[in-house]
């Protein structure tokens, strides 16, 4: 659930796309606890989505400014898709019952909120009802229960073994604080009191703001930054020439040849990491329209994509090919060497891409342009954000290979907003979509197959924009989420893996690299492939480990 909440936040934010007049001038100035200068710089990052920011630090709203869950508020436990470990967060270790019907999380005795006030169980209930009545989700939680001011008991109507990480990912809110709020879901909770290594707003302007550090956090041995800066970039290339000229530290955003423009700059200091474990990246077809109902066309489609250039060209060759598992880097141990090896839709194939859809009905003419069996022209648009260079140059791609067999496909990139919007309500034709990127792939699966997140055509859904569902999808998950037994869940998954190969509910295109480029002229401590403690990310519940691991360079 958070990951969705935070997808959600992420893409509806990035609908501000006014560019401001930012001075750069002295933005790796730092700020003691009064907002002033001091010797050390800040811990400056870029928001390549966002022109403005607003005073926002509500963890519930679509609308929160960056880092309200990764430096203001936490969770009670942390995954870690890099390293493949789990990390105990606010509780310091939980325990199932042996039915599967109960979670129990023993909170940390020495966590204190900002304000001093102490961490306790009522927090966790309080931020489970917020959670539930704005955003839904759950239908698995049946009671949340404060055993003791610091023992929180999870009570399931099923077993859900996919419980463990929506509950104990989701972020917390001080029961003292969000109790009080008549309509949590607007509350703009401008000055928050969080748990987190920095939550004190400092020097907030509508390009820029500070987060300094919690003057009661239980880490304090961890606070060896003096604060987090962030800088907002109604697009890549605003952002990216921060990063060339060393005005950020870390820069989380797509940079073409970025070996060049960026590390070779300053080698000593400069480096980068993109490990494939983000989200992947799929080309979603409208399955409500006819000329995408069919599965074969569906197929056919894919076949006619040469992902190789997809990723060379589109993607700077930060990635690699999807395979027909649909799966990202994240979920490389549940990958299915049986369907991998029978993947031929997602291979480059335009000759056997236009035969099936020769056999589907969509025939080309004298001229080449293929036909719906309606005789309409198979023509229709690919939608993109205007500000995602790298998706842009994914969809060109797709485009001109599509010309080889004869289907027209428009690129369409109004702003994210428009896109997104349009995604929601089932709306558009095809677009390039992220999906659900948890430590299992069962929401992966559950997003794209499920009934059960099918919504009709102009009803809102943040998940299954393509609507799609199958009832043997809707048993398999059911059965992978009712057995905590590791051999069970993996055979039941190779079986989740045939039919999404089967069915070609989505087309996938490649795992999303997480993209993470840094300095240490000021900073040190950064997650490596070597030292996978973490991912690059901003965005990611891993980000904290970051903030938290980061010295000042000597």
């Amino acid at each position: 659930m958070i990951a969705t909440s935070i997808r959600r936040a992420l893409l509806r934010a990035s609908a501000v796309t006014a560019i401001g007049a930012l001075a750069l001038t002295g933005c790796t100035a730092s700020a003691n606890d009064d907002g002033d200068s001091a010797a050390t710089p800040m811990l400056t990052i870029p928001r390549e989505d966002m022109g403005t920011f607003s005073q926002n630090f509500n963890p519930f709203s679509p609308n929160a400014a960056p880092m309200t869950t990764q430096a203001v508020y936490e969770s009670l436990l942390i995954y870690n898709p890099a390293g493949g470990d789990t990390v105990p967060w606010l509780a310091e270790s939980w325990a199932s019952s042996e039915d599967g019907l109960t979670q129990t999380f023993n909170l940390r005795a020495d966590v204190s909120w900002s304000d001093g006030k102490p961490f306790v169980a009522d927090d966790v209930v309080t931020t489970f009802e917020i959670q539930r009545e704005l955003l839904g989700g759950y239908d698995y939680l049946d009671t949340v229960e404060a055993v003791d001011e610091k023992t929180v008991k999870f009570t399931f109507n099923r077993e859900f073994s996919p419980a463990l990480f929506e509950v104990g990912q989701q972020i917390i809110v001080p029961h003292h604080i969000w109790s009080e709020f008549e309509d949590p879901g607007n509350e703009e909770n401008p000055e928050p009191v969080g748990t987190g290594p920095y939550t004190e707003v400092s020097n907030f302007q509508a390009q820029s703001f500070d987060l300094l550090p919690n003057p009661n956090y239980w880490q304090p041995e961890k606070q060896q930054i003096p604060g987090v800066r962030m800088l907002a970039f109604a697009g890549n290339d605003g952002a990216n020439l921060a990063a060339i000229n060393g005005d950020v530290d870390w820069a989380p955003q797509y940079m073409p040849d970025i070996q060049k423009t960026f590390v070779e700059k300053d080698p000593e200091h400069r480096a980068y990491w993109f490990p494939p474990t983000g989200a992947e990246i799929n080309w979603q077809l409208n399955t409500t329209l006819d000329m995408f109902s069919d599965p074969d066309v569906r197929k056919a489609l894919s076949m006619a994509v040469d992902r190789e250039q997809v990723v060379d060209v589109g993607m700077s060759g930060y990635t690699i090919p999807a395979d027909c598992t649909g799966l990202s880097g994240n979920y490389d141990e549940w990958r299915s060497d049986e369907v991998v090896a029978d993947c031929g839709w997602t291979e480059y194939d335009a000759e056997a891409a236009g035969a099936l859809l020769d056999e589907a009905g969509y025939t080309a003419g004298p001229d080449g342009e293929r036909t719906t069996p309606d005789g309409e022209p198979f023509a229709f648009d690919i939608s993109v954000g205007s500000t995602s260079s790298d998706w842009l140059s994914v969809a060109n791609v797709i485009a001109q290979n599509l010309q080889d067999i004869g289907v027209q496909a428009t690129v369409d990139s109004p702003d994210w907003a428009a896109v997104v919007a349009g995604y929601e309500t089932g709306e558009f034709e095809t677009g390039i979509v992220w999906s659900a990127n948890a430590p299992t792939p069962y929401q992966y699966y559950r997003n794209l197959m499920s009934t059960e997140s099918v919504k009709p055509v102009g009803e809102q859904t943040f998940d299954n924009y393509h609507r799609f569902g199958s009832k043997e999808a809707d048993d398999l998950l059911a059965e992978f989420a009712a057995t905590a037994d590791e051999r069970e869940q993996q055979r039941i998954m190779d079986e989740l893996q045939a039919l999404y190969a089967e069915l070609a509910p989505v087309v996938p295109l490649f795992p999303g690299p997480e993209w993470g480029a840094y300095t240490t002229e000021r900073f040190v401590g950064w997650p490596t492939e070597e030292n996978p403690y973490a991912t690059l990310a901003t965005r990611a519940p891993t980000t904290v480990l970051v903030l938290t691991s980061l010295e000042p360079a000597e």
